[in-house]
């Protein structure tokens, strides 16, 4: 994922946050918010209820992954905050994707 389709400063997290907006599932919870650019944003975030370093990092690559491959290629002008549950943990890569790729998709 390219730096640009991140959302990173804490301003912005805290805005999307705050939106109403959000739709939840058994694995994830999504937050979103309409912007102004040509290219959806995303952040992720992982609590520490779901392992230490390594496994966060794993999930988070795991994520940034299903975005790379399903989401990014379509284009809805939105800024995405996608929290992983704990519920994720040990769980396949397959069934990840399909429940990211259902949320968003109700998103559009």
């Amino acid at each position: 994922m390219k730096k640009k389709f991140i959302v990173k400063k804490n301003e912005e997290f805290k805005k999307i946050l705050n939106n109403n907006k959000k739709i939840k599932d058994y694995y994830y919870s999504i937050y979103y918010i309409e912007n102004k650019k040509n290219y959806n944003r995303f952040g992720i975030s992982v609590s520490k209820k779901l392992g230490n370093a390594v496994i966060r990092n794993k999930y988070k690559r795991i994520t940034k992954n299903i975005i790379d491959n399903i989401i990014i290629k379509s284009i809805i002008k939105k800024d995405f905050i996608i929290i992983l549950k704990t519920t994720t943990l040990n769980e396949k890569y397959s069934i990840l994707y399909n429940d990211l790729n259902k949320l968003i998709n109700k998103i559009k």
